[in-house]
C-alpha cells in the first residue's frame, strides 16, 4: 500500500522503463521512491483530458440548459396556477381535467424542464446517457414544432374558422365555462373588441340578453369595457351593464363596439412575419444546443476511446 496522500491514486505501471516512483526533493509525501518519466503516468478522473474547446462547450451546454430548465419550470408553475385558481383539481372537477387549457403549460412545462434538466446534470457531470436522452427530446421538439408549423399553414383557413366557432361558443356558454370565460375575457381585453363579429353578439347569450331578468340583461362582459379599472386599482365588474341597450354612438365611450373575429384575423396578417421570425428563432435555438450536446458527446468519446488505448496514459 502506498502510504499517506498518496493513497487512492490510481496508477498504470509501464514495465519497460526501470526507476523510482515518485520525486522525494520537497515532496509532502517524504521517503517514497523518485517518480521517473514514462514508468508511471497517473490517470485523472474521465473529462479532465478534455480539451479547452471542449471545456467551453460543456460549460455552454450547461448555461444554455439551465436557462431553459427555469424557462420550464415557470411554465409549469403558471400551469399548476392557473389550475388552482380555477380550481381544476379540487375532486369535483377533477373528470374535466383534460378539457383544461391550463394543462397544456403543466405538460409543456413538465416536458422542458425535465429535459432541459437531463442536459444541465448531463454537460456537468459529463454523462453520456443524460446527454443522449436531452438531444433525443430536442431532437422530439424540433420534430413536433416543425410538424405542428406545417399543419398549421396548410389548414390556416380551417383554423381561424375553428377559432371562430370556439368564440362563439365562448360567447354562449360565458358564465358556465370557466375556461372559455378565461379565453374570452384574455381575447377582448388583449386586442379590445367584444363578441364575435360585433359587441350585439352578446344578446344571444341568455344572461346578457335584454329579456333576461338577471342584472345582468343588456349587458356585456367587463372584458369589453374600455376602462374595468375606471381609473382605480380593482376592476368593475359592473361597467358594461346596460351596454347594449344603449345607442351605438354613447356605447362606443364605455366599451369595444368591434368584434374579435375580424380584429384577430388582422392581428395575424399584421404580425405573421414576427410570428414567423419567432419559430424560426426558436428552431435554431434548439438546434444550436442540440449541436452543442452532439459536439459534448463527440469530445467525451474521443477522450474515452484514446484511454483505452495501449500507452495513451
Amino acid at each position: 500500500p502506498i502510504p499517506g496522500p498518496a493513497v487512492g491514486r490510481i496508477l498504470l505501471s509501464s514495465s519497460n522503463v526501470p526507476g523510482p516512483l515518485f520525486s522525494p526533493a520537497g515532496d509532502p509525501d517524504a521517503g517514497l521512491p523518485e517518480k521517473h518519466p514514462g514508468k508511471w503516468d497517473l490517470l485523472l478522473p474521465p473529462g479532465h483530458n478534455l480539451d479547452s474547446c471542449s471545456y467551453c462547450i460543456k460549460y455552454l451546454t450547461f448555461l444554455w440548459n439551465l436557462l431553459f430548465s427555469v424557462l420550464g419550470l415557470l411554465l409549469l408553475a403558471f400551469g399548476i396556477w392557473g389550475l388552482l385558481d380555477k380550481e381544476s383539481l379540487v375532486s369535483e372537477r377533477i373528470a374535466h381535467l383534460g378539457s383544461d387549457p391550463m394543462l397544456f403549460f403543466v405538460v409543456v412545462g413538465v416536458a422542458v424542464s425535465t429535459v432541459s434538466l437531463a442536459g444541465c446534470m448531463g454537460a456537468l457531470y459529463e454523462n453520456t446517457c443524460l446527454l443522449k436522452f436531452f438531444t433525443g427530446g430536442v431532437i422530439t421538439f424540433v420534430l413536433l414544432e416543425i410538424l405542428g408549423g406545417l399543419v398549421l399553414y396548410s389548414l390556416r383557413h380551417q383554423v381561424k374558422g375553428s377559432l371562430q366557432n370556439t368564440m362563439l361558443v365562448a360567447v354562449l356558454r360565458y358564465q358556465d365555462d370557466p375556461d372559455l370565460r378565461f379565453i374570452m375575457d384574455e381575447i377582448q381585453m388583449g386586442l379590445q373588441c367584444c363578441g364575435v363579429e360585433s359587441y350585439q353578439d352578446w344578446k344571444m347569450n341568455v344572461y346578457f340578453n335584454c329579456s333576461s331578468p338577471g342584472v345582468q340583461a343588456c349587458g356585456v362582459p367587463a372584458s369589453c369595457c374600455l376602462d374595468p379599472l375606471e381609473n382605480g386599482t380593482i376592476a368593475n365588474s359592473q361597467c358594461g351593464f346596460g351596454a347594449l341597450g344603449m345607442e351605438e354612438f354613447a356605447a362606443q365611450s364605455i366599451i369595444s363596439l368591434g368584434g374579435c373575429a375580424p380584429q384577430l384575423g388582422r392581428w395575424l396578417h399584421g404580425h405573421g412575419g414576427v410570428l414567423s421570425a419567432y419559430f424560426v428563432f426558436l428552431i435554431l435555438v434548439e438546434v444550436g444546443g442540440l449541436l452543442l450536446a452532439a459536439k459534448l458527446l463527440a469530445g467525451l468519446a474521443s477522450v474515452r476511446a484514446l484511454g483505452r488505448q495501449p500507452g495513451a496514459w
